[in-house]
């Protein structure tokens, strides 16, 4: 693999680590600034909001410019929103500080993702979005549990001055790794984004997103609370756990890659049935210790499996304009994030229980399954003008690789 794609998984890594860090800061962020833990969870909101917004709006502003210019200005907001984030002297700066940092994720997801199936020959090219996926992981992994550490002992503000840090290697390495990357053939700017993003299989592709990632969510937003309240661990415990789930993630990040690669539809279908399922036998096994933390494992796992083949899928779709479809797509996953915490919760309020978030949330997967399957079927339906569709072997076109790279 290329090492610019190392470049790309240092800056997912960053981006990860300042996404999911804010949940275990809550309660120092609260006692420093005088507000409430649940005033606080603002923050959390803030940085989805930018991401929603920014998502779109950044890359539809960047359409006509150079990919790798691009990436490198993404991430150095995103580094200015993390060092205003740790020299905000009030709760209001700070939500603008995390506003700002949330701005360029999608963003730079969206791009990063096109540059990276660039880099690589045609039948890589999911190996390689996987690849830079990776970097968000990890960050589940190893950032966010010690990025949690140092604000817990040196305070909150340090955490987010490593982060800007991070963003600054990030940005060497982008300029020091990655080539220039020319513009898709035919793309058109921005009105070619635009038209790419109105095509019937991205549309549904990102309903997909929104329903089946939103499954995950229902759950994990409350897996904490599920873990000591229902399973019976300590709270002293949750990290572990937190970590375990990270650990399938990455699993199912090295495993989406080469499956996406050979068969993306049924690597799409067969990952969120498996998500269905497991939600599922969740609410069963959240009652056993061992079998609870084997089963946030697998959840992870399958959970994750699902983004790279839905990555590809609006990219090949929108093919000569992917950018703005790749990056609406991380709009949709934080759609889904929210949507998901807010139904999971909405069961729990109604008083059917802590475990009724995995019914919730097979319920989503289901949905994001039917949606999936429709728009499968319907690509390969006649058109209008009574031509089969092209779908080729693997699922779908592909997208331009690497013939569009250059120094």
């Amino acid at each position: 693999m290329p090492l610019a794609l190392l470049a790309l998984a240092i800056s997912a890594f960053g981006i990860g680590t300042t996404e999911f860090v804010m949940m275990g800061l809550l309660p120092n962020v609260a006692d420093d600034l005088g507000t409430s833990v649940p005033t606080a969870g603002y923050l959390v909101s803030a940085y989805a909001l930018g991401v929603v917004v920014g998502a779109p709006l950044l890359t539809a502003l960047g359409s006509r410019v150079p990919r790798k210019r691009m990436l490198i200005a993404l991430m150095a907001l995103f580094t200015v929103g993390n060092l205003a984030s740790a020299l905000a002297p009030n709760f209001g700066l700070l939500i603008a500080g995390r506003l700002l940092a949330g701005l360029p994720h999608g963003a730079f997801f969206g791009v990063g993702a096109v540059v990276a199936a660039r880099l690589v020959s045609e039948g890589r090219q999911a190996r390689a979005v996987a690849t830079m996926f990776l970097g968000l992981t990890v960050a589940n992994i190893v950032g966010v549990p010690a990025a949690t550490l140092l604000g817990q002992h040196l305070g909150w503000r340090a955490t987010f001055l490593v982060v800007t840090g991070i963003g600054l290697v990030a940005m060497a390495a982008l300029a020091r790794l990655v080539p220039q990357i020319q513009q898709e053939p035919g793309g058109g700017g921005l009105r070619g984004e635009l038209n790419a993003l109105r095509d019937r299989q991205v549309l549904l592709g990102l309903l997909t997103a929104v329903f089946g990632f939103a499954g995950v969510f229902a759950v994990y937003s409350y897996l904490a609370s599920m873990m000591t309240e229902v399973t019976g661990f300590a709270e002293s415990s949750v990290t572990i756990v937190l970590a375990l789930f990270g650990i399938g993630m990455t699993l199912g990040a090295l495993a989406a890659g080469p499956l996406t690669d050979r068969a993306l539809r049924p690597t799409l279908y067969g990952s969120l049935a498996a998500l269905a399922l497991v939600l599922v036998v969740f609410d069963f096994t959240v009652h056993v210790k061992w079998a609870a933390m084997a089963t946030v494992v697998v959840l992870g796992a399958v959970g994750f499996m699902t983004t790279t083949p839905l990555q590809m899928l609006v990219m090949n779709k929108a093919r000569h304009a992917p950018t703005l479809a790749s990056a609406s797509n991380h709009s949709a996953f934080n759609l889904a994030n929210a949507g998901g915490a807010w139904l999971g919760g909405a069961a729990i309020a109604a008083g059917w229980g802590w475990t009724s978030p995995t019914l919730v949330g097979a319920a989503l997967a289901a949905a994001g399954l039917a949606i999936a399957v429709t728009a499968g079927l319907m690509d390969r339906a006649p058109s209008s003008t009574g031509e089969p569709s092209r779908v080729v072997a693997r699922g779908t076109e592909p997208v331009p690789s690497s013939e569009h790279v250059g120094r």
